[in-house]
């Protein structure tokens, strides 16, 4: 109830998503109806997939990711721009992540996407905008990483594994999700490039 009253908009689509994503694991039907098929939006079939395809995940695993992700940054986030800038960061965190996805891949027929990756980058990023030097964890690596440093190799790794990778990950979704949330940030968040360019000078 605390995380509902201090983070209200986070607190739903926390909720919502793993409620979703759980139905969906037991009713394969909801991913033919929620899941993005770029053929058929490029087509004007299906548009609101953009925003269902982030509600629901491939797997356990997969939603364990985005969910931890998002518990660790959305909360806090929110209480630092406020509700409703949070709430359209996530918006369009989901749809703008997957434009990109739809554009390259209008004529695979076969391509599909799912998941809240692009959008839960979004998050992670402009959270790193408010907090460039605080710590992020990696699984198997002992210490933490500087979020600024840890944001600098997530997008040269997404922008590599989108040319280079083959295992059906997403990638462009991840890299354009995180330049949403940057920009989200610096375009709603009056004097957060100041605050960004103090924490990292130690000005604050």
């Amino acid at each position: 109830m605390e995380y509902l009253n201090i983070a209200p908009v986070a607190s739903v689509i926390f909720v919502f998503t793993i409620i979703t994503s759980l139905y969906a694991f037991y009713d394969n039907s909801i991913y033919g109806k929620f899941m993005l098929h770029p053929y058929s939006v490029s087509k004007g079939q299906n548009v609101y997939t953009l925003i269902t395809s982030g509600l629901i995940h491939a797997d356990w695993m997969h939603l364990f990711f985005n969910m931890f992700t998002f518990y660790a940054f959305a909360f806090t986030l929110e209480r630092l721009m406020g509700s409703w800038q949070f709430g359209l960061l996530y918006f369009l965190g989901l749809v703008l992540s997957d434009l990109p996805t739809v554009f390259k891949h209008k004529d695979n027929f076969h391509y599909n996407s799912l998941g809240a990756s692009g959008a839960v980058s979004a998050v992670l990023f402009s959270y790193i905008l408010f907090n460039p030097m605080s710590k992020i964890y990696i699984m198997f690596i002992p210490i933490g990483i500087p979020a600024v440093v840890f944001g600098f190799l997530y997008l040269i790794y997404c922008a590599y594994a989108s040319r280079n990778s083959r295992d059906n990950i997403n990638h462009d979704a991840h890299f354009f999700g995180a330049l949403t949330g940057l920009i989200f940030t610096i375009i709603f968040v009056p004097g957060i490039i100041q605050n960004f360019i103090a924490a990292l000078t130690g000005g604050r």
